[in-house]
């Protein structure tokens, strides 16, 4: 297993176990501040942590779709098609204290590059993690390009519980 290190996020809130090799996205270029954004050294995968506005309007299975679509249409996706939603189950999460529902959602978006006119097909899994007393939507979204680019990052979002390597120090 690739060796890991504890990265803290948004100025210490959160901390996420990384792959040590992960690189942070801000290092490269300007990420927006309700967003940490890691990659991997070789591959095209990207983990995507982002604090969001709780959409309250939206609720259950429908607020993980709402997300994927919502991201879909701020990349310029082509296409979006939603493959799974299931329920996680909030006695696995560090944040079940402050976490009212959580889901994670596996889909497909046909998006294009910074730059580049030709689309790919992206595979995304998302974790949603609703904290309604913060009024926001914690969502996780692990993105693994066409398979052609090699080799797979050590993070997997559908394989992975996020509570495992998201811990909440303080909010």
């Amino acid at each position: 297993m690739e060796p890991t290190r504890d990265c803290p996020l948004f100025g210490g809130a959160f901390s996420a176990i990384l792959p040590t090799g992960a690189i942070d996205v801000s290092d490269l270029r300007p990420v927006p501040d309700n967003q940490e954004v890691f990659c991997h050294p070789v591959t095209d995968q990207s983990l995507t942590v982002e604090l969001l506005e709780l959409q309250a309007h939206v609720q259950g299975e429908a607020a993980a779709r709402y997300h994927f679509e919502d991201v879909g249409g701020v990349q310029g996706a082509r296409a979006v098609h939603v493959e799974s939603v299931q329920p996680l189950s909030l006695e696995n999460l560090s944040l079940r204290g402050c976490c009212q529902e959580a889901w994670v959602l596996s889909g497909k978006q046909q998006v294009a590059k910074e730059n580049q006119q030709v689309a790919k097909e992206v595979t995304l899994h998302q974790a949603l993690l609703r904290l309604p007393q913060y009024q926001t939507d914690l969502l996780l979204t692990f993105s693994q390009p066409p398979a052609d680019n090699g080799h797979l990052l050590a993070l997997k979002i559908c394989h992975l519980h996020p509570g495992a390597w998201v811990n909440l120090n303080s909010w």
